[in-house]
């Protein structure tokens, strides 16, 4: 099919029940993303949402800097903001250094994307058969061979691919039809990388035998996406039952008991696709429903996996992000402003809220809350006791989970400790017209 702005809307029209208060399209400077914002940008007297041009700078290649400032200049001819962020890519991960690059990309977007915010990815039919076939070759279940979602969430958001469906073939058209002008990334050419391989070496040998090879394994794709939307039908039926909150990051043990173990396996998949935690590998899934869900009651099991982790407390699993930083609120100070605070990744985000009965004494809050960890000797005295009473006593009386009892913010003013998260307030701190403290996506505690 041809591509132009006028297929861009109907696209996205498609994908939207209502209009996102901005499009944050992500903008490398290769032909697709330049592509996409260049249409995006053409239509945007009928769409009217804001653009905002968004350039991941990994800082891999030593012209980084060079395509940086022509990603800025090409936002600029267009009229559109634009903003660059610098991110580490650790290459000792042991993911691979695509795969690290790409974690730590959307680790960045993640912090941009904001409320009912829409970020744009310029994948399109050919990465669609590009990534079946890698994802058939990792052994992956359907949700692999449904590969790339046209409209999922996102941090606050959601994360939309509007070409999906349309050819490379057409967005190179388009391309030079517009004489637009982009960074070829010298990677890309790189054999070594596994997608690099398929996109060079394997697809045109497949299109030769199989014409319209990306527009077949679309297809295919688009089949395993429905029977792999049944099975999400079935796992929301399953959750209903067993999660205990909003957020399915706390399971029932009994209730999963009482399903056979491929259900468990399909329920689990979805609740940490819903916590917003990277996909747990088969064998991790096996070893949760074969370790940690028979595991006798007083027993602490955990399961991990890079950037998440499950564990077992008396009757419930738990699902979590890895949490295994405890530098992450340095030097994190919370204002009086109603401005959230991220927390780090898995621990939601912190506001202070004016005008709540029991709060903050607002002198208190002045020069902001500094925020820390536990480091253990910490002593305390709730609003509505008389006493002090140890930290640790405290968190254990009201069964805060043990390995959130070091990981839960203490608000700090000076030197003195007035809040603990946003279970207790200080007495001495407490005021009847004071901040009040709201932890939005809070990890289970309990």
């Amino acid at each position: 099919m041809s591509f132009n702005s006028e297929v861009l809307l109907s696209r996205l029209a498609k994908l939207q029940e209502s209009r996102p208060r901005r499009y944050i399209v992500a903008f490398s400077g290769g032909m697709d993303s330049s592509v996409l914002l260049h249409a995006l940008a053409a239509s945007a007297n009928a769409h009217q949402t804001p653009i905002v041009a968004i350039h991941i700078n990994h800082g891999l290649h030593e012209d980084a800097p060079v395509w940086e400032a022509h990603c800025r200049r090409v936002a600029g001819d267009l009229d559109v903001p634009f903003f660059s962020q610098t991110v580490g890519v650790d290459d000792k991960s042991g993911l691979g250094l695509e795969a690290t690059a790409r974690l730590a990309r959307y680790d960045a977007f993640r912090d941009i994307v904001e409320e009912d915010d829409w970020l744009l990815s310029a994948h399109h039919e050919d990465d669609q058969a590009e990534t079946l076939l890698l994802n058939l070759m990792r052994g992956s279940g359907l949700a692999g061979l449904a590969g790339i979602g046209a409209l999922q969430p996102f941090a606050r958001g959601m994360l939309a691919r509007p070409l999906l469906g349309v050819s490379g073939q057409s967005i190179k058209t388009y391309a030079e039809q517009q004489g637009l002008r982009w960074i070829d990334d010298p990677s890309n050419l790189d054999t070594r990388f596994d997608r690099n391989f398929l996109r060079r070496d394997v697809i045109p040998v497949l299109a030769e035998r199989w014409p319209g090879v990306a527009q077949r394994l679309g297809k295919s794709a688009e089949l395993a996406s429905e029977a792999s939307e049944l099975l999400i039908d079935l796992a929301r039926l399953d959750l209903a039952t067993i999660a205990t909150g909003t957020l399915p990051d706390k399971l029932d043990i009994e209730g999963l008991k009482s399903l056979s173990e491929k259900r468990q396996r399909n329920l689990l998949r979805h609740a940490v696709r819903q916590c917003g935690l990277p996909p747990a590998p088969a064998t991790r899934l096996k070893q949760i429903t074969q370790e940690l869900i028979p595991a006798r009651e007083d027993a602490q099991p955990l399961v991990d996996w890079p950037g998440a982790e499950v564990r077992r407390y008396r009757n419930h699993l738990y699902l979590l992000a890895d949490v295994s930083d405890e530098t992450v609120l340095a030097a994190t100070t919370l204002k009086a402003d109603g401005a959230w605070t991220d927390l780090g990744s898995g621990s939601g985000q912190m506001r202070l809220e004016a005008g709540v009965d029991g709060g903050i004494d607002g002198l208190a809050v002045e020069d902001g809350l500094a925020l820390r960890f536990r480091q253990g000797g910490e002593e305390f005295c709730p609003a509505g006791r008389n006493r002090t009473h140890k930290l640790k006593k405290l968190l254990q009386e009201d069964g805060v989970v043990p390995w959130m009892r070091q990981r839960i913010p203490l608000l700090y003013s000076g030197d003195r400790l007035v809040a603990v998260g946003d279970l207790w307030v200080a007495a001495e701190a407490s005021k009847t017209n004071g901040y009040g403290i709201h932890w939005r996506n809070r990890p289970a505690l309990h």
